[in-house]
C-alpha cells in the first residue's frame, strides 16, 4: 500500500508473519502475577520467538524466562523492553504495530481498575484491530493462541484496505 503525504510517498509493507514471531507482552499491575504464571507455563513456546514487553512486565518476563531457560540449559529469547505503559510504552507498542514489527499481542489488562493511561490502552487495542493483530486479553485466549498450529507457522494476515479512507474528501465548510 502506498500513501502520498506532503509530496512524499510512504509505503506500508504487508508481510507474511514468519515462523518466528514478534510477540508483545503487556500486563497491568494487578495482572502481573497472572502473566508471569502464564509465561512460566508456556515458556517452551515463548522462547522460540522474539518478545517485546512494556516496562516492569518486561523485567518480570525476562527474569522468569531466563530462570526457566537456565534450569533447562537452553538459550533465553530476545526480549525488547519498552517504557512503562503510563510513561509511553503503550504508544511505543502501537507504533511498532503500525510499522509491522509486532505479530501478536498478549495484554492482560485489568478491567476492574481505572488506569492513568486508559486512553493509551484504548488506542493500543484499537490499533490491534485496525492492523488485524491476534490479541489475547486473558489467560484462556492466550493459551488458545500459543497452542494454535499457526503459532509456529508462517501466516498471511488479511488486512482491510483503507485506501478509500485515506483518499476521501473532507468537507471543510
Amino acid at each position: 500500500m502506498v500513501y502520498k503525504f506532503a509530496n512524499q510517498t510512504i509505503s506500508q509493507k504487508i508481510e507474511i508473519m514468519k515462523k518466528k514471531k514478534n510477540i508483545a507482552i503487556v500486563a497491568h499491575d494487578n495482572r502481573k502475577k497472572d502473566i508471569i504464571q502464564w509465561a512460566e507455563y508456556n515458556w517452551k513456546e515463548l522462547i522460540q520467538h522474539d518478545l517485546i514487553c512494556t516496562g516492569t512486565t518486561g523485567k518480570l518476563i525476562e527474569e522468569t524466562l531466563t530462570e526457566k531457560c537456565r534450569e533447562n540449559n537452553v538459550v533465553p529469547p530476545t526480549i525488547t523492553r519498552l517504557k512503562s505503559g503510563p510513561l509511553g510504552g503503550d504508544q511505543q507498542l502501537g507504533a511498532l504495530i503500525v510499522e509491522g514489527a509486532v505479530d501478536i499481542l498478549i495484554f492482560f489488562w485489568d478491567p476492574m481498575q481505572p488506569q492513568p493511561h486508559d486512553v493509551d490502552v484504548k488506542a493500543l487495542l484499537r490499533i490491534t484491530v485496525l492492523y488485524n493483530i491476534p490479541t489475547a486479553s486473558n489467560r484462556s485466549t492466550a493459551d488458545f493462541l500459543v497452542s494454535s498450529d499457526l503459532f509456529h507457522e508462517s501466516y498471511q494476515p488479511i488486512l482491510k484496505d483503507y485506501e478509500s479512507y485515506i483518499r476521501r474528501d473532507v468537507d471543510m465548510n
